[in-house]
């Protein structure tokens, strides 16, 4: 038994799914908006890109299924709950949450990275780096069998992957022969060719790669620490992947409240002009003017006060650190919609001179119905390439700015918090260099897959580019 708990940014994030669900249900049905779509669906870098996204996006909606679990039960029957709040991806993870060790570990390691005093039975002490509790806790001489046995649990986890990937490309195959009506083995073969309309063959390649890698750290994780532990003894692949939808977050729900604004003013400003286009100009003018970094810090401070004045509102940490998080979102929104609107204006003082728009104003059509129906269509493709654009540099935001301590809540996990607290560390010695390693690839994968993917939507919906 346990009790649910939606966060808020749970319940937007999930909003959210449900709305692009609803988009791509409309871009079906919907012969203009789909041709674009489908360009994006025949490029190869950016549906290999997409099956990246789909990767971390699988862990990060996996990490907002909250609950709580009991740990007593009262004399009247009343169940006591756990002020800690677990995730169904917490769950998955056990063997990586609970296999804490006292301090540093380096990447499969089975001692720890420093050096310890150390009594032995014969009453001596000597300084040696003692075992692990968990890490290569299996083996009974780990200096001689550790790398055999690495090799052995990587390569059958590898060797499960592949299995599973085979089974989903042979589903893949069959429902292809199914709707084409051809024979299993012709479906197999169009896919094995790349005769296909979809890039099936990298894409089924690039899953590959990822159910290979994933079986063998599977594989390893559960006799090993495979990216280290830091200075309290945590997994570091644990907190990597646990900062996942933390980025996810940052990246999707900042550029949701930044729309609002950015659509209502820059076609406000473009399509009215006069003195509604001089308060817009003015409006971002000025919020350009102020170091973001500084509203951000100010917007924070308050949050923790109010937080600090009020602690009855929150019934757990994690309630704490969500609305810290939802907050920052908030303001990075606030912070960055006036570079949309400064385009979406241009656009707009374009569309309102052309031949349709002209015509509907002069059969007296509404100011609203123009806006909705003539220019909000024809500016949607910047909004979009906006907004994949935006999502990569709003992750790397949030790393710079819980760097400097004005980011996500100290007690969530983030790759802002993972760099934060690695950067004493690599003065140590020895160094201590796989945190901000960990931190680093992850954060690398998202951003990359997320910019080629933005890619292949700029090259399909850019109206320049489909004329040449």
């Amino acid at each position: 038994m346990v009790k649910p708990v939606v966060l808020w940014t749970d319940a937007l994030l999930f909003l959210l799914l449900a709305g692009v669900a609803a988009f791509a249900w409309h871009v079906r049905r919907t012969p203009h908006l789909r041709e674009p779509w489908s360009r994006v669906a025949r490029s190869r870098a950016g549906m290999c890109a997409a099956v990246v996204l789909v990767f971390y996006l699988l862990v990060g909606l996996a990490d907002s299924l909250h609950f709580r679990v009991p740990v007593a039960q009262g004399p009247d029957g009343r169940v006591h709950w756990s002020v800690e709040v677990l995730s169904a991806f917490d769950l998955l993870a056990a063997p990586l949450r609970e296999g804490t060790e006292k301090t540093y570990s380096a990447p499969l390691a089975v001692r720890l990275h420093v050096k310890e005093t150390v009594e032995r039975p014969d009453g001596t002490r000597v300084r040696e780096r003692p075992r692990l509790r968990h890490g290569g806790a299996h083996l009974a001489d780990p200096d001689r069998e550790r790398w055999p046995d690495v090799a052995r649990r990587a390569a059958a986890g590898a060797l499960a992957g592949l299995a599973l990937w085979a089974l989903a490309a042979a589903g893949l195959a069959a429902a292809l022969a199914r709707r084409r009506h051809l024979p299993w083995r012709a479906a197999a073969a169009r896919l094995a060719r790349g005769r296909t309309v979809l890039p099936w063959r990298p894409m089924l390649l690039t899953a590959a790669a990822l159910a290979v890698v994933a079986g063998a750290v599977a594989a390893l994780a559960g006799g090993y620490h495979v990216l280290g532990t830091d200075k309290v003894g945590e997994d570091v692949l644990y907190q990597a992947l646990k900062s996942v939808r933390t980025g996810l977050v940052i990246g999707t729900l900042t550029t949701l409240l930044m729309l609002p604004f950015a659509l209502a003013l820059g076609l406000a400003a473009g399509y009215f002009g006069g003195r509604v286009d001089d308060l817009v100009q003015y409006l971002y003018t000025t919020l350009n003017s102020i170091p973001g970094v500084l509203l951000i810090a100010a917007g924070i401070l308050m949050l923790q006060v109010y937080m600090a004045n009020h602690p009855e509102l929150f019934e757990t940490t994690a309630a704490r650190a969500d609305l810290r998080l939802l907050f920052l979102c908030a303001v990075l929104g606030v912070t960055s919609w006036t570079g949309l609107c400064r385009m979406l204006r241009g656009e707009t003082l374009k569309l309102r001179e052309v031949e349709y728009v002209q015509a509907a104003v002069a059969l007296g059509t509404g100011h609203g119905t123009i806006l909705v129906r003539h220019v909000l269509p024809n500016v949607l493709h910047i909004v979009l390439i906006s907004v994949v654009l935006d999502f990569s540099a709003l992750v790397l935001a949030e790393a710079v700015l819980s760097y400097v301590g004005v980011g996500v809540d100290p007690t969530m996990t983030s790759w802002g918090n993972m760099i934060n607290g690695a950067r004493l560390e690599l003065a140590r010695e020895p160094v201590v260099w796989w945190t901000l390693a960990a931190a680093f690839v992850f954060m690398f994968g998202l951003v990359l897959a997320a910019n080629l993917f933005a890619d292949a939507v700029r090259e399909a919906f850019d109206p320049r580019r489909r004329v040449r």
